[in-house]
């Protein structure tokens, strides 16, 4: 019995040693595999770097914090104090870089970076949609195109301003009416006079207006046939 518990137990520690050595085996197979393929992929996969300085309309280094986005937002990083700005570890391809600034209008840049040619990458700027491409240098030195302006400014006093009113119109036009009347009166004939008189008068007085308009004209073929009567 002794013996037999003995060779079970013996065999029951082979066994375990030897499934504990084929683990730590394909562990370590599979980490080196790994690092092969990084190495592989490192290898192969050149990675480049975007650099540039921002600058003011004047050309001057643009002194405040930027924050610049590269492929809308994919990879971010902000201008340092003198305008520099730095993308590290950029695969090859096409790339957007943006810049997001609430004061100044900064193109949009389309970066070509090929893997023969990762130290000098071609650049395209864009000022404003619509606008013709821009071919620039790397690094970049990007300048603003235009100032935002958030608010209008407030018009001062103007003379002309004045002559716009339509209320100022209208009193000027009376004004004209009634420094030009008494000389085309003096023109009219008489009668005519008289008829233009009563006209005024009537609109003074806005019962005699309705008056006239609801009955003048009978009242006026009235007293024209009395007239012929006569």
């Amino acid at each position: 019995n002794w013996s037999s518990l003995l060779q079970n137990n013996n065999k029951q520690i082979i066994t375990t040693a030897t499934t504990t050595t084929t683990m730590i085996k394909t562990s370590l197979l599979l980490l080196l595999l790994l690092a092969t393929t990084a190495v592989v992929h490192a290898t192969a996969t050149p990675l480049g770097t975007i650099e540039g300085t921002l600058r003011y309309p004047d050309d001057t280094p643009l002194m405040n914090t930027t924050k610049i986005a590269l492929n809308d937002g994919e990879r971010i990083t902000y201008s340092k104090p003198d305008g520099s700005f730095v993308f590290y570890k950029v695969p090859p391809g096409i790339h957007l870089l943006d810049v997001h600034s609430y004061k100044f209008n900064f193109g949009q840049v389309k970066i070509q970076l090929l893997e023969d040619t990762m130290d000098a990458p071609k650049c395209i700027e864009y000022p404003y949609p619509g606008a013709p491409k821009q071919v620039l240098k790397h690094p970049l030195q990007l300048k603003a195109h235009a100032y935002f302006q958030y608010f209008e400014e407030k018009k001062g006093f103007s003379p002309t301003s004045i002559l716009k009113n339509p209320m100022m119109l209208m009193m000027l036009v009376s004004v004209a009416m009634m420094l030009l009347m008494p000389k085309m009166m003096e023109n009219l004939d008489p009668e005519e006079r008289e008829k233009m008189q009563q006209q005024m008068q009537a609109q003074q007085d806005p019962m005699k207006m309705l008056s006239n308009l609801m009955g003048g004209g009978v009242a006026e073929e009235a007293s024209k046939q009395k007239k012929i009567k006569k």
